[in-house]
């Protein structure tokens, strides 16, 4: 009895120490107590003096071990030097490009689960959604205003955006909305541009990607932020307004997603006629191609890799990637031409230019900032990434629920309206989920840049989640609405995202990119308590006040790595229950704390990832991509807790928030088991499987019977329905496909109980209901159905007809003319 009772203090203090972070001479003191105590019988019985003999003397070495360590000069050499010395080694391999990269932007809330506890309430002090008076004017005014002009077969049909649009877009500052009020612009803020994106993206994505491009990609931001006074003076009131069309040339045959690394566009620094008092001048030469609004363009954002063979400017040879503004017109440059995405119609097309000269003063930020174009795009778009495709795709996803619960209740099949089917609750309940996730993801990620981050990990954390669940919605919606969604033509109010999505996911390096190299990777760089602090310790000039410094972060790190081993394994034995939750969260106090159980269990194996894996990891993309899948997880729970909450706690969405958070936390641990049964350390597997699944796996996706309940909510029209769905165009003309869907619906509600009667004359027999027999007025007159139902029914059936028609053309209407044979070898010759 007196062992157990020994062994569990021992333990018990194990678990303190541990968690506690005690120094090493503390954890050495309790070794060497504890070995004492065991040789002396004291831990077990009988009391009496050791007996003398190697066993014995071998005992003691933990305990001489830790307390060498804990001597400063002693731990610095045997440990802290060799490490800062081989981490120091790594990273004078790297190169500026990765360097910048590494050390680019900020973080956001997604930083808080590296360390393992989340602070909910810095997450709850980020406010709610709100607009200023002049932002929600310009939402429900001329953002409306534009949705209704809009005819998206008219764009898919000729291909161009009209021109009464773009007119629109310009005159009503739609290209300048980043762009601050001292220039001309609108200056909204990253809440009100996610809103007004959002909005125009439900009814348009060709529109929504031109009004994108200038806001999000665009010349503005990186003018304002690092420009010269006169290039702001210039060019920002000019892009405000819609006098000048901007493109940003990144893009090249060569370097696609890598578009650092594999950059071949260069430019050298020459002497010539440049207008610097030095006279220096930059003759560049590129070849780009994918690049929004490129065809109708009038400045451009040139992206290349700068050189200095003779050391002009005095900064070496290799200067590195630089932005330079240069004019659609100036001599030697090709534009105008047109790609055709997807079949998308917003303008995307290739830029080139041989020995073009610029001067020097056309670089973003003058001869100071040349080399600096990486780190400048790094940082000035990765806040406007984190907007613009995740507005599109909540958007999106929230349309695609919109209409595909409308159409599930008018369209009728083995009797029942098909959104009354089992098999179709299974995707609706998808629907339901991703608009409620996404949504708030969407928000809190705007409060987040609101407040001045700009978290290159969690944009690329966004822009992968909301287009990729927007795929996997768009298809549901495809497949419940069958040949009424393929058929293109004027009614059809799908094709448009159909054909959209591959962009989408495509652009600012493809999905797959993103959720492999950035998103989890460049994020623990980024995130990670200590890991930061040791390369700024290691990339010090002075490598004495380095090695300092990183011996500090160095010893927390090591200190902090055990204490979230110990934590994760207590709190994954405990299932949770010793987590806390805010005091305000009682109907989701059980989320809570099961998010800070997951996030120890996060910390715990991307902690041992960076010790065991390190700078390899961007060669270990399977590994890097599941973990950015339980970043993900983590990251998408938390903004779901957070709306909840903000949206004041609605009876009817707790149902909804149990839904994606049990979805959301069985994809976290399938994820995170994933990294785990394939972590390339044999033993560290074993170790992280045992601490983060002590009992197996604990979380289970949301039961048939909650995703029966969460589509009842979706199908009744009401606060629940417009709240899944809040922020997207939504007409109320029946003469707009969507106006008719929503009307349709509110008729078909209307006349639910007369159908039901006339279903059970017609299986009765008493009814036939075939075309060329007026079976409503069959009804009427059997007395199944009043005369003021049968007028109803008549209403409803004539409508629902016309919601399920779809469109069908002359031969001759369809023929394509985009295209000439031997367009493209003619255009290569004049080149």
């Amino acid at each position: 009895m007196l062992g157990v009772l020994a062994f569990a203090l021992c333990l018990a203090g194990f678990l303190a120490a541990a968690i506690g972070r005690a120094p090493l001479w503390a954890w050495a003191l309790g070794v060497a107590a504890i070995t004492a105590g065991a040789e002396f019988g004291v831990l077990a019985g009988p009391v009496g003096v050791p007996t003398p003999g190697l066993p014995k003397l071998l005992a003691w070495l933990p305990a001489l071990a830790l307390s060498a360590l804990s001597v400063p000069r002693v731990r610095r050499a045997v440990v802290v030097a060799p490490a800062y010395r081989m981490i120091r080694r790594t990273l004078s391999r790297a190169s500026d490009t990765a360097r910048q990269t590494a050390s680019s932007g900020t973080v956001g809330f997604e930083a808080e689960f590296f360390g393992g506890r989340p602070n909910f309430d810095k997450l709850r002090g980020l406010p709610p959604i709100a607009l200023a008076d002049d932002e929600r004017a310009f939402l429900e005014g001329a953002t409306e205003e534009l949705c209704r002009i809009i005819d998206d077969w008219q764009i898919r049909r000729d291909r161009e955006i009209p021109d009464n649009v773009w007119s629109f877009v310009k005159t009503r500052g739609f290209l300048g909305m980043r762009i601050s009020r001292r220039y001309g612009g609108l200056g909204l803020s990253p809440q009100a541009l996610s809103l007004v994106f959002g909005k125009v993206a439900s009814r348009s994505p060709d529109v929504f990607a031109t009004i994108m491009v200038p806001n999000s990609l665009g010349l503005g931001e990186l003018i304002e932020a690092y420009g010269t006074d006169a290039q702001k003076r210039h060019h920002l009131p000019r892009l405000a307004n819609g006098d000048d069309v901007p493109c940003m040339a990144l893009t090249g045959p060569a370097s696609g997603s890598d578009a650092a690394g594999g950059m071949r566009d260069i430019g050298v620094i020459v002497k010539g006629s440049g207008d610097g008092a030095d006279g220096l001048c930059i003759r560049v030469s590129w070849d780009k191609r994918y690049i929004a609004l490129a065809p109708c363009a009038t400045i451009i954002g040139l992206v290349f890799h700068l050189f200095d063979p003779e050391n002009l400017l005095g900064q070496g040879e290799d200067i590195g990637i630089t932005v330079a503004l240069v004019p659609a017109h100036h001599p030697g440059v090709n534009i105008g031409r047109w790609h055709l995405p997807s079949g998308s119609t917003f303008p995307v097309g290739p830029t080139s230019g041989t020995d073009v000269l610029i001067p020097l003063s056309w670089v973003i930020g003058g001869k100071r900032m040349v080399g600096q174009g990486w780190r400048m795009m790094l940082e000035g778009l990765a806040g406007s990434r984190a907007i613009a495709l995740p507005a599109c795709g909540a958007a999106g996803i929230k349309l695609m629920l919109r209409v595909s619960t409308a159409y599930g209740l008018i369209r009728r099949q083995f009797g029942s309206p098909i959104a009354r089917m089992e098999a179709i609750e299974e995707p609706l309940a998808r629907m339901i989920e991703a608009a409620y996730v996404m949504e708030a993801a969407r928000a809190v990620t705007a409060a987040i840049i609101d407040r001045g981050e700009n978290s290159v990990a969690l944009s690329a954390l966004m822009k992968y989640q909301a287009t990729e669940r927007l795929r996997r919605c768009v298809n549901d919606a495809m497949d419940l609405q069958g040949g009424r969604a393929v058929c293109d033509g004027p009614a059809n109010y799908l094709q448009s995202a159909y054909q959209m999505l591959p962009t989408a996911i495509t652009v600012e390096g493809a999905n797959i990119v993103a959720r492999a190299l950035l998103a989890f990777t460049l994020g623990a760089m980024r995130s990670h308590p200590y890991l930061q602090k040791e390369i700024q310790a290691c990339g010090d000039s002075d490598a004495s006040r380095g090695l300092s410094s990183f011996e500090k972060a160095f010893l927390s790190h090591i200190s902090f790595s055990l204490s979230i081993a110990i934590s994760a394994l207590v709190h994954n034995l405990t299932a949770g229950a010793w987590c806390g939750a805010p005091r305000s969260a009682a109907d989701t106090a059980k989320w809570h704390r099961q998010l800070q159980r997951v996030s120890r269990s996060f910390a715990f194996v991307s902690n041992m990832t960076l010790l065991l894996v390190g700078t390899a990891l961007r060669t270990r993309q399977k590994l890097a991509g599941r973990l950015a899948d339980a970043l993900s997880e983590l990251y998408l729970l938390a903004c779901v807790l957070k709306r909840f909450e903000d949206d004041a706690m609605p009876a009817d969405d707790r149902r909804i928030v149990a839904f994606a958070a049990s979805n959301g936390l069985n994809r976290f641990q399938e994820a995170i088991r994933g990294a785990i049964d394939n972590f390339p350390v044999t033993w560290a597997r074993h170790v992280m499987a045992a601490v983060v699944f002590p009992f197996g796996r604990p979380y289970r996706p949301a039961s048939d019977q909650l995703g029966r309940a969460i589509v009842g909510l979706a199908l009744e029209p009401g606060p629940t329905r417009d709240r899944l769905t809040r922020g997207i165009y939504m007409s109320s003309d029946q003469a707009d496909p969507i106006g008719l869907l929503e009307s349709t619906l509110r008729q078909v509600i209307a006349a639910e109980n007369a159908n039901k009667k006339i279903d059970r004359a017609v299986r009765r027999g008493t009814v036939r209901r075939f075309h060329g027999a007026d079976w409503i007025g069959d009804a009427v007159r059997q007395g199944v159905i009043s005369d003021s139902e049968g007028m109803l029914v008549r209403e409803v059936e004539a409508l629902a007809n016309r919601v399920i028609a779809v469109d069908d053309f002359d031969p001759d209407a369809i023929k394509p003319n985009y295209m000439n044979p031997g367009d493209n070898i003619r255009a290569a010759q004049r080149v």
